[in-house]
């Protein structure tokens, strides 16, 4: 027969509920102090030993190493703001410690978590309607609203002083890689940051382009500047193809090991000749390129290596 005793140890399920609350509201009181335009700023050392200055959520929540199943859920909980609206993500943390507080004193009163669950579900419909109701709608086509609501974001930033600069810059930038006709939102993925040592933010400046970090391979004639590029861009090696499984070829001639040479070559001007007859004049490679090959008369005008820039 089975056992069909009830469970009799009835305070464990609530000192669980209560460690994750717990948990949770230690990670909203870590960046509570960090909110708003006088919060201040968390210097987080890694452990290379590299520190981190910033009052921003999403960056000191994912410089924290969080073991804590329900603490990991509002760092995922930040990530999720950084991507959907990539601003708000110290206020969503310290909204849901502060909720989970009051949960915590609803606990405490003996109300059942079913009941609070479901409450909180009927008040996020309600709170819903009513930013519904307030809200204003912005058209991508007022430049003016945009600079305020991207200047108003900055405000709690270190570079809030340059607010001036780089907000024009964040909505030129926006507004160049969607369609203001059918856009309901941006994939920031299409816009890269590239970071250089040196200079100051007054240097910063918007690419109508791609910009590639890496150096030419090669400059035909010493040619930096091409107009009217015909741009080729390969996603396989310039060098002699690699076997599937590992092996070794032992040549025990000389003349061998000239035929072997040779036929490399030839793979390679063959590859050379199909890049010359499409006309490409720069060329984008993604993987390796022979050095004997970008000093040779290659058809293009520069070769670099591109790293998940498509």
């Amino acid at each position: 027969m089975p056992d069909n005793r009830t469970f009799q140890d009835r305070e464990k399920p609530s000192a669980i509920r209560a460690s994750n609350i717990s948990a949770a509201k230690s990670v909203a009181d870590a960046v509570r102090t960090s909110l708003g335009p006088r919060g201040m700023d968390k210097m987080i050392q890694a452990s290379n030993g590299e520190v981190t200055v910033t009052n921003d959520g999403a960056t000191i929540l994912k410089q924290m190493k969080v073991l804590h199943p329900a603490a990991s859920m509002l760092v995922e909980l930040s990530k999720a703001q950084d991507v959907e609206a990539g601003d708000g993500t110290t206020t969503v943390v310290v909204l849901a410690g502060s909720l989970l507080d009051a949960c915590q004193k609803l606990l405490d009163k003996g109300i059942h978590p079913t009941t609070i669950s479901d409450s909180f579900q009927r008040a996020a419909k309600k709170a819903v309607e009513i930013l519904a109701s307030m809200s204003v709608p912005l058209e991508l086509s007022d430049r003016e609203s945009m600079l305020k609501s991207a200047t108003t974001s900055l405000n709690s930033k270190v570079v809030s002083q340059n607010s001036p600069l780089l907000a024009p810059m964040a909505v030129d930038a926006v507004m160049r890689v969607i369609d203001p006709a059918t856009a309901t939102n941006v994939d920031l993925r299409d816009i890269k940051v590239i970071q250089k040592v040196g200079g100051t933010l007054e240097d910063t400046e918007l690419i109508d382009g791609l910009v590639f970090t890496q150096g030419l391979a090669h400059k035909a004639a010493a040619n930096t500047r091409q107009e009217k590029a015909k741009i080729g861009l390969i996603q396989f090696q310039i060098s002699p193809p690699k076997t599937q499984m590992d092996n070794n070829i032992i040549v025990s001639d000389y003349t061998h090991m000239d035929r072997v040479l040779r036929e490399e070559k030839e793979y390679i001007l063959n590859i050379c000749k199909q890049i010359k007859k499409a006309g490409c004049n720069v060329l984008l490679i993604q993987k390796s390129i022979l050095r004997y090959v970008t000093q040779s008369s290659m058809p293009v005008t520069c070769c670099c290596s591109l790293f998940r820039c498509f």
